[in-house]
């Protein structure tokens, strides 16, 4: 049975990087009839928050994926020393008893240079008998376990990636890696494998940072006695300068939240981190969750790191924005029926404090949807169907093209007159406006503009007919006269 596993780290709020490898993970798991588990990898006490967890599963949520087994590491403790145990006993693990604070500091310029290759090991600790260990553990002195990493053997550490290929290291490049502190907690590499061995992962899919982790990784799986899972490890997701993205460095933007807070729809958010580091074997980019699961496969995960395109600083929220994903965000806007589309504007609308009604947005859905690219766009593309009272806006912006004031007072006078007494659907008033246009000796252009801005404070509004039907009679005409009363 082929499972997955998507193991966060409750110390922040859920990472695009994170979203995607979820992503990734379920679509293979759906792909391939396989079980996805959900796994908050919360050992690190320290830096654990409540904030931190619900701010994963609120991002998780709104993905709108969904599990199907939930774990929580800090509640299988007991299965992390057992295994850790099981490894010391066969003698592939040692107790080390030096203090911790003798080797916190250590100087990562000399381990990388090589000069002193104490960082790998301890002798003293690693040649102690098992009788003097037993004893000195027995006494109460504290301890890490550390893995015996095999030295000067024949056969370096290996495994395949089914994105980077094969993965071979010299286990003399491989430090005494801890399984244990002295506090009595499992690190991530021991709690990780042990996880995955007991929940029988088959698959696990992660970023390629952790790609060096995997050797010391696969050196527990052999300890314990288990296959190793077939890894595969994806690309980074880097800013626009090749950085890897940070909170601290580039804001907002890396937090799943902000794009859902924007107005982004799931589906499209899902689509676009799909396409950060995969690709299909055609050419599409727009698809459908369950177009997704039929294409996704290991074998298109590029590795070269992939680039979301926002700009730092933004000039405008929008370009707070991969250009992508915004596009990606309007076609899938495109792509929902109006009563879909409308159910997921409501919120947005009530949630600004205007009050409408789920009839009242239907009508003008359709009217904006191919106008706006996330759904937040609504407030703006729609906000003068939503308030009694429009904005204040310039006077000249009701003068048409090649017009002056007094033919704008024309058309807004005869305009009165003939709404007044018209049927407010699209045809008849269509009909009754341009029958007006001639009427005046004008261009049918030079009509609507004064009606427009009139009706919606500004010229760059839905189309003038249907704009009319939904705001009725009664706003159509106060309109009308609150600009005509500018222009006196």
């Amino acid at each position: 049975m082929l499972r997955v596993r998507f193991a966060p780290s409750p110390t922040g709020f859920l990472h695009v990087g994170s979203a995607r490898t979820f992503i990734f993970n379920w679509l293979y798991a759906r792909r391939n009839g396989g079980t996805v588990v959900l796994r908050l990898d919360d050992t690190d006490v320290e830096r654990n928050t409540d904030a931190s967890v619900n701010s994963i599963f609120e991002g998780l949520r709104w993905l709108d994926l969904g599990w199907d087994e939930e774990y929580k590491q800090s509640e299988r403790l007991a299965l992390h020393r057992q295994i850790a145990d099981a490894i010391f006993q066969k003698g592939l693990a040692y107790r080390d008893f030096t203090p911790a604070h003798t080797t916190a500091g250590q100087s990562k310029d000399t381990e990388k240079s090589g000069a002193n290759q104490t960082w790998l090991f301890n002798p003293g600790m690693r040649e102690l008998s098992r009788a003097e260990s037993d004893r000195r553990a027995a006494a109460g002195e504290s301890f890490a376990l550390r893995f015996r990493v095999p030295r000067g053997a024949s056969e370096p550490v290996r495994f395949n990636d089914a994105v980077y290929g094969e993965q071979i290291k010299s286990a003399d490049d491989i430090e005494d890696f801890a399984l244990l502190r002295s506090d009595g907690m499992p690190t991530y590499h021991l709690a990780s494998c042990a996880d995955d061995i007991d929940l029988r992962i088959s698959h696990i899919i992660r970023g390629q940072d952790h790609l060096s982790n995997t050797y010391k990784h696969v050196l527990i799986f052999e300890g314990a006695a288990a296959i190793p899972p077939q890894f595969a490890h994806l690309p980074l997701l880097v800013a626009p300068d090749g950085s890897k993205l940070s909170k601290r460095r580039h804001g907002p933007v890396v937090s799943v939240t902000t794009y859902r807070d924007a107005g982004f729809l799931p589906e499209a958010f899902i689509n676009f981190l799909c396409l950060l580091g995969w690709s299909p074997k055609d050419d599409r980019e727009n698809m459908t969750r369950q177009e997704l699961v039929d294409v996704f496969s290991l074998e298109g995960i590029n590795r070269a790191n992939a680039v979301i395109n926002f700009k730092e600083p933004a000039a405008t929220p929008d370009e707070t924005f991969d250009p992508k994903a915004l596009w990606l965000n309007a076609e899938h806007i495109r792509g929902l029926s109006v009563d879909a589309l409308s159910a997921r504007l409501l919120p947005v609308v009530h949630a600004a404090g205007f009050s409408i009604t789920p009839e009242r947005m239907q009508a003008i859905t359709p009217l904006i949807r191919e106008r706006i690219k996330l759904l937040r766009d609504v407030l703006t593309a729609a906000d003068f169907f939503f308030v009694d009272q429009l904005p204040p806006y310039d006077p000249a912006e009701l003068i048409p093209q090649k017009g002056d004031a007094a033919m704008a007072l024309k058309v807004l006078t005869r305009a009165k007159e003939v709404l007044a007494q018209t049927e407010f659907k699209h045809d008849p008033l269509d009909q009754a406006l341009r029958t007006a246009a001639q009427e005046l000796g004008i261009k049918a252009g030079q009509m609507f503009q004064p009606i427009r801005v009139a009706v919606c404070g500004r010229k760059n509004a839905p189309p003038l007919f249907e704009t009319l039907q939904v705001l009725g009679r009664e706003t159509t005409l106060a309109r009308i006269d609150q600009a005509a009363a500018k222009l006196h």
